[in-house]
């Protein structure tokens, strides 16, 4: 021990012609094994090896001696122990701390294994089998692995109770690592629930779930929101319907206004003074539909709204908290987003004519939040030096020349 002797299969050559030799230890040196074609070639009476501390990987278990009963592994680089590899029929006590190991070897190749130390490894979720597999295995050291607390390792923690003891440092050594939330628990203290780790339950449980959601919703659906839309749809169609019926020669509505202006009622002062003038005056006014001078009388608010809708080239749209607190200002983005999807046109201006907080927008209100989250509105700027720009950025958006 304690050397720097490089090449295990060098060594083994070196006791190949040891007769008597029983014990070896060539632990904390620079060994390495990298699976090389020229076969190791161990003394036939070694019984008892010790590799520790060294730089071993996988490959080690194809050079090992045959008739080995006791065998030191522990702190090298070992990953995975292989399948079909050489098997060591005799081996009793195998230490494989402090590696890199994922999982539990099997027993495959150790028939006669007894001890074994898989301390301080990469273990998550440790298989449950291991005694099934290992049947002649009395004593098993696998604490100090960074366990993951979940439903897989409720097997494992299960077969502590079933092996009677075997598990050496039970419960001390045995510590949840992972999810953070457990880390710290000792794994006898770790419980789930049934319906946790049972998968069919779970499927069941959650088919009731969606079954009881999808029930709420459609109550919902059927008293709050679903009727105000086919009501708002059914007038849409029953005006076209009226439209095509009155006039059958004709291939659609004819544009006779700029812009359709919806706005609120505690808003109208700013579109009588402002709005308004500054359209409607000077050269290359715009024609615009206001309710109060352009609804026709006898006709429903709805279908007014939706011919003024239809007779505009744009729609213009004075957003502040009262709008969002007007029905009737709903119903006319309803009309005018219907038009613009229907007729894959750009025909709404949105002009934010006070700043609205997210929590004042009511949830029936999504199109709105849509559409301002999606399309550039105008602010109206509270600076007289800005407002210039503001109406010739609005002239801009709806220049048209009307037939």
């Amino acid at each position: 021990q304690k050397n720097k002797f490089e090449s295990l299969r060098k060594v083994s050559v070196m006791t190949s012609g040891m007769k008597s030799l029983k014990y070896l230890d060539m632990s904390n040196n620079l060994l390495r094994h990298d699976g090389a074609d020229v076969p190791c070639q161990w003394a036939e009476s070694l019984s008892e090896l010790d590799l520790s501390s060294n730089q071993l990987a996988d490959a080690v278990f194809e050079c090992l001696p045959v008739n080995i009963k006791k065998l030191g592994l522990q702190n090298n680089q070992i990953s995975n122990v292989p399948r079909g590899m050489v098997e060591l029929k005799s081996l009793e006590e195998l230490n494989l701390a402090s590696n890199r190991l994922a999982d539990l070897p099997g027993c495959g190749g150790f028939t006669s294994l007894q001890f074994l130390n898989i301390e301080m490894n990469s273990i998550l979720t440790p298989s449950a089998d291991f005694f099934r597999s290992c049947p002649r295995v009395r004593e098993l050291q696998a604490g100090h692995n960074p366990f993951k607390c979940s439903c897989e390792l409720q097997a494992f923690i299960g077969l502590e109770r079933q092996s009677g003891g075997k598990l050496f440092g039970w419960p001390a050594a045995y510590v949840c690592e992972y999810p953070e939330g457990l880390r710290g628990t000792e794994l006898k203290d770790f419980h789930l629930s049934p319906l946790a780790c049972n998968t069919t339950l779970l499927l069941v449980t959650a088919l009731l779930l969606t079954l009881v959601l999808v029930a709420v919703v459609a109550f919902l659906c059927i008293y709050l929101d679903v009727p105000w839309y086919v009501r708002m749809t059914w007038q849409w169609t029953q005006t076209k319907r009226r439209a095509l019926h009155n006039l059958p020669g004709d291939q659609g509505p004819v544009l006779q206004f700029h812009a359709f202006i919806s706005y609120s009622e505690r808003d109208s002062l700013w579109v009588k003074n402002e709005l308004i003038p500054n359209l409607e005056k000077g050269e290359g006014c715009i024609q615009l539909c206001q309710h109060e001078r352009n609804f026709i009388p006898g006709k429903s608010i709805v279908e007014n709204i939706i011919n003024c809708i239809e007779k505009s080239y744009k729609s213009i749209f004075v957003l502040s908290p009262n709008f969002v607190q007007s029905e009737w200002c709903h119903y006319e983005l309803y009309f005018a987003h219907h038009k613009l999807f229907s007729e894959n046109s750009n025909s709404l201006i949105l002009i934010l004519l006070e700043p609205i907080p997210p929590y004042l927008i009511p949830a029936r209100y999504h199109k709105l939040k849509a559409l301002m989250a999606k399309r550039t509105y105008l602010e109206w700027p509270k600076e007289r030096s800005k407002r210039a720009l503001f109406w010739a950025n609005l002239r801009a958006a709806i220049s048209i020349n009307l037939p």
